[in-house]
């Protein structure tokens, strides 16, 4: 719920509340309402809060995905992508190394 109170509080959202926005919605393009200027509201905050850069179009198409992908971008990048192959390479849910 933390992060979804960040994405609540750094773009300009009206009519939905952090409780609204659900893991796996799409934050861009959807019902939540995010525009381009809350997407460059949302990638500053990620950097001021995390440390976490999105540095291509591409990558910030798939982070900014969904609550969820922004969540395990943001833990990938503070975490190392250790855990990540390592979840893939036992063939086990992320979840089991966090």
């Amino acid at each position: 719920m933390n992060l979804k109170l960040k994405l609540f509080k750094h773009s300009g959202l009206i009519d939905v509340g952090p409780e609204d926005i659900k893991d796996d919605s799409p934050l861009v393009g959807g019902d939540i309402g995010i525009d381009s200027i809350d997407v460059l509201e949302l990638v500053m905050m990620m950097k001021k809060t995390y440390g976490v850069k999105i540095e291509s179009k591409e990558l910030g198409r798939q982070s900014l995905a969904s609550v969820r992908a922004l969540a395990t971008h943001n833990f990938l990048i503070t975490n190392g992508k250790n855990k990540l192959n390592l979840a893939k390479k036992n063939n086990a849910p992320l979840a089991l190394y966090c």
